[in-house]
């Protein structure tokens, strides 16, 4: 019988080789082909990926982000000590400031600006139930809209399904907070002071402080489910799921 290690053969330019060197040729290509083609699996493009891959995948990616965003401003702190999604005093105040400490209220000035944002902290937990449920209630639609939408798209299908109800959710837990830490009435009383100066009148939406941190608690919380889509369209693989890595994979 002949032994293999010793079987010749021709390459095209008439170079021979033994049966050792085929085989150690055959194991190069190899390993060549699977450094270059996809492992079994994991699909090549979006428009390679089934609809229950993609609705599967953008499901995980949208309670992900929420649920994550939510950890992490719905906690002592959470706005406070974030630069990017800090809530400010309202305008008028901000405008104002120098004439009411004339007033001799600048020491309600500097405590409502951490009370503004101590409630918007207690507010936000209470949006993980509707914001789940929108996911939820996607449709395949709106999963292929989504991941094909660009770095925003999941920020702006939470807004469009959410930001009504989630609003009227927020703004009795704001005025009940606001109320019991006194910021209603500071705020309150700052802003008929100052309007009887003469100095501005306020618009309805300001009169209000609760609206105010309502709106801007809003707007950090989806500022923050932003930020965490855009980490998982930049590395899906980093996230440690596999329909992540396979679906958000397909985009880049």
């Amino acid at each position: 019988m002949t032994n293999p290690a010793t079987v010749s053969g021709m390459l095209s330019d008439g170079t021979q080789f033994s049966g050792e060197r085929r085989r150690l040729i055959n194991l190069t290509l190899a390993t060549a082909a699977s450094m270059v083609l996809p492992r079994t699996g994991y699909a090549l493009s979006i428009a390679e990926l089934s609809d229950k891959d993609a609705d599967m995948g953008v499901k995980a990616a949208l309670e992900r982000g929420a649920v994550i965003a939510i950890s992490l401003l719905g906690k002592q702190d959470g706005f406070w000590a974030n630069e990017r999604v800090r809530i400010p005093l309202p305008d008028w105040i901000q405008k104002f400031e120098r004439a009411i400490k004339v007033l001799g209220r600048s020491k309600d000035v500097e405590a409502m600006k951490l009370a503004v944002n101590r409630a918007a902290e207690q507010a936000v937990p209470q949006a993980k139930p509707l914001l789940v449920a929108a996911v939820r209630a996607m449709s395949p639609q709106d999963a292929r809209a989504i991941l094909t939408g660009g770095d925003n798209s999941v920020t702006k299908f939470f807004q469009e399904k959410t930001q009504v109800a989630l609003g009227q959710k927020f703004l009795p837990i704001v005025t009940g907070v606001t109320n019991r830490i006194g910021l209603a009435q500071q705020y309150n009383s700052l802003a008929e002071q100052i309007q009887q100066t003469g100095l501005v009148k306020l618009p309805p939406e300001q009169q209000k402080v609760e609206s105010h941190v309502t709106r801007k608690a809003l707007d950090g919380l989806y500022f923050m489910i932003g930020e965490e889509e855009r980490k998982m369209r930049q590395d899906p693989a980093g996230t440690g799921s596999e329909i992540l890595s396979k679906v958000f994979g397909a985009v880049k």
